[in-house]
């Protein structure tokens, strides 16, 4: 195979990889590693693990050590010091010593399965104490778990994972020199880390601010990028000069980056090579796994698979209990980070490299790792299950949250469900006590609970995605459901749950653009409100105005295209004093009563063909007074209310097609 053959075959395997795991809503990183094995040299042979694909996908965790340098936040660090510097130090140091006596101690009794030296299980601790950040993000970001109790301790946790790699980057390649050499080259690693840092970090901000800012009047989008890979790939290369890790510089680039105000520019910049890179290092992994030697050793696969498992399940779950969570926050922590991670398979590729790890081990270690990543969907999955079962006091206190919510909402009668209670939530909240109306608000994160309800706010933590939090709400006595953040698959579970529970609720959901206008609607939005819309209108509004345009002809304007955008807005209830010719040819709502044995009792709405005289049906209410969600084969009744839509001409032949037949 020629190189651009090689290149086809690996972009093919990538694609397909991700698109199957976007079908099953897993990681694309799985569908890398699945894809790597299965096109690999030990599975089809399709592609040959060479050492310049090698190479070449080594610049994917380059990209990788850059995003996490950029993301590096000494506020962020201080807000979570607790979680970071406490349950995350306490996890790694932990695991990392746990794991090397143990490992020494299981050769001792085993040598003929599990045979390793002091530095083989120094560096197999520190791939242990790995999770892996990108799966469990993103599953925990699609639940709408990052502010919860247990979120956080999560995310603390895998920070300071992510900062420790720094450290291992440079022990791992130095465990491999000779016994006599080693406390040497540790020292030597450990001066020149220090001094390269000290230097880069010193002076290196206001140098990387004054280079950005210079390099940023060019205005040029091109020089920009050029010079952010040099910057990346140039100090990559300094440490790796030096005698440390080519990660271990891009890891610095990014925190001199992050200082400065190009930060989240850079970011959306190397993006794309970070994904692409690393996905191709994710592939490069894969192909590593030589099934054939794992399938001879399965039960030590099997052994290590569920040792590492019910191992940091068992530690991360008691430092959590002990640093003051409750049991089943503390569980949840636990099943949350028990697999391995993507930086434990960068280390243990690098210890391999440096021929810390035999072969022989090699495989079945890295088959258990990718395993457990294999497996971290499904048990996030299923961890509420698991938890409710073996925690009775977690079913208890999610009985007195809920009891909580209902109490609160008890004598709440025709009050509006706010999902989420952000800047928009509380806005919303404000106008609506403004009308005397009440109002019920659902939100996440306990901190702005707290305070929110010690200043007299209808709030409380609940997640309004459950059903359970919807119901004990009141959702079917509710007037409204708003939903006010921005989260699509959350806002098409409440869509489900209050069409499931309450049909006749509208609920109205906030997007940030049309893209998901349908699918929403389809889900039973009553109505969907854009921001982008919404500001170009006002945007539009202001611009008129400026340049000339009158007032009262702006406000037309500005109506008729929300007029055009949202079906409940289009048109209005006329009274006798709004018949001007202006007004007789704006669109209106007008109310037509079905008589008891009219013509047009039993028919369906698609037999009338309303739309063809001008007319839209706007809401349909029954004869009990009860609104009723129709579509053309609903049938009409004698004494349903028909609501329509159109220009007064239009309305009037409509209404004498309902009442005639």
């Amino acid at each position: 195979m020629n190189s651009l053959d090689i290149t086809l075959m690996y972009l093919l395997a990538a694609v397909l990889g991700v698109v199957a795991c976007r079908q099953f809503k897993l990681p694309p990183m799985l569908g890398y590693l699945v894809v790597g094995v299965i096109i690999g040299p030990h599975a089809l042979a399709l592609a040959q693990n060479s050492s310049g694909v090698r190479y070449l996908a080594e610049f994917g965790v380059v990209f990788l050590m850059f995003v996490i340098g950029l993301e590096f936040s000494l506020p962020k660090l201080r807000s979570m010091k607790r979680h970071v510097f406490g349950l995350g130090m306490s996890q790694v140091l932990l695991t990392v010593l746990i794991t090397t006596g143990a490992s020494l101690g299981l050769g001792l009794l085993l040598p003929q399965w599990w045979n390793v030296s002091w530095q083989i299980a120094l560096a197999l601790g520190g791939v242990m104490a790995m999770s892996s950040t990108a799966i469990v993000i993103k599953l925990m970001a699609e639940r709408l778990e990052l502010e919860s109790e247990h979120g956080k301790r999560v995310v603390g946790i895998l920070l300071f994972q992510d900062l420790a790699v720094v450290p291992l980057l440079v022990l791992i390649p130095a465990l491999a020199a000779a016994p006599e050499d080693l406390l040497p080259a540790l020292g030597l690693a450990l001066v020149k880390a220090v001094v390269l840092l000290s230097v880069l970090l010193t002076g290196g901000q206001r140098v990387m601010r004054w280079w950005l800012t210079l390099v940023a009047r060019q205005k040029s989008d091109e020089l920009f990028m050029l010079n952010l890979l040099l910057i990346t790939l140039g100090l990559a290369w300094l440490t790796e000069h030096a005698g440390l890790s080519l990660a271990l510089g891009a890891f610095v680039a990014g925190m001199l980056i992050s200082e400065t105000e190009y930060k989240h520019q850079v970011e959306t910049d190397i993006r794309p090579f970070h994904d692409v890179l690393l996905g191709l290092f994710f592939i490069t992994i894969g192909m590593m796994l030589d099934w054939w030697l794992v399938i001879e050793r399965w039960p030590l696969v099997l052994v290590l698979l569920t040792l590492s498992l019910a191992f940091k399940l068992a530690l991360i779950t008691g430092i959590t209990r002990l640093f003051g969570a409750s049991t089943g926050v503390s569980l949840r922590v636990g099943l949350y980070l028990a697999q391995g991670g993507e930086f434990g398979l960068v280390l243990l590729t690098l210890a391999g490299q440096n021929n810390l790890v035999p072969p022989a081990l090699f495989n079945p270690i890295l088959a258990s790792m990718v395993i457990s990543m294999l497996a971290t969907p499904f048990i996030v999955l299923y961890t509420n299950a698991i938890v409710t079962r073996l925690v009775g006091s977690d079913w208890l206190m999610q009985s007195v949250q809920m009891t909580s919510i209902a109490r609160k909402a008890i004598n709440a009668d025709k009050h509006v469900i706010i999902c989420g209670y952000g800047r928009c939530g509380q806005n919303l909240a404000r106008l609506l006590e403004a009308e005397g109306i009440p109002y019920m608000a659902l939100d996440l994160d306990p901190d702005r609970v707290r305070q929110a309800a010690s200043a007299g706010h209808s709030v409380v933590y609940g997640d309004a995605a459950r059903l359970q939090a919807l119901m004990a709400a009141g959702l079917h006595r509710a007037s409204a459901v708003v939903v006010t953040y921005l989260d699509t698959p959350s806002a098409l579970k409440v869509l489900h749950h209050a069409h499931e529970q309450a049909v006749n609720v509208p609920v109205v959901v906030r997007t940030v653009d049309d893209t998901d206008l349908e699918k929403l609607r389809q889900a039973g939005a009553t109505e969907v409100v854009p921001e982008a819309i919404e500001a170009s209108l006002m945007l539009a509004s202001h611009a008129l105005a400026l340049v000339g345009v009158p007032m009262r002809r702006v406000i037309r304007v500005v109506q008729d295209q929300r007029d055009a955008r949202y079906n409940l807005l289009r048109g209005y209830f006329h009274g006798a004093g709004d018949e001007s010719l202006d007004e007789m040819d704006q669109e209106r709502l007008h109310t037509v009563t079905l008589p008891t044995a009219g013509r047009t009792v039993g028919k369906t709405l698609a037999s009338l063909a309303l739309g063809t005289v001008g007319v839209r049906l706007v809401s349909l209410r029954r004869a009990d007074g009860l609104p009723s969600v129709f579509n053309d084969d609903s049938v009409l009744g004698g004494g349903d209310i028909l609501v329509l839509s159109g220009k007064a001409p239009a309305l009037a032949l409509a209404e004498d097609k309902l009442l005639s037949g």
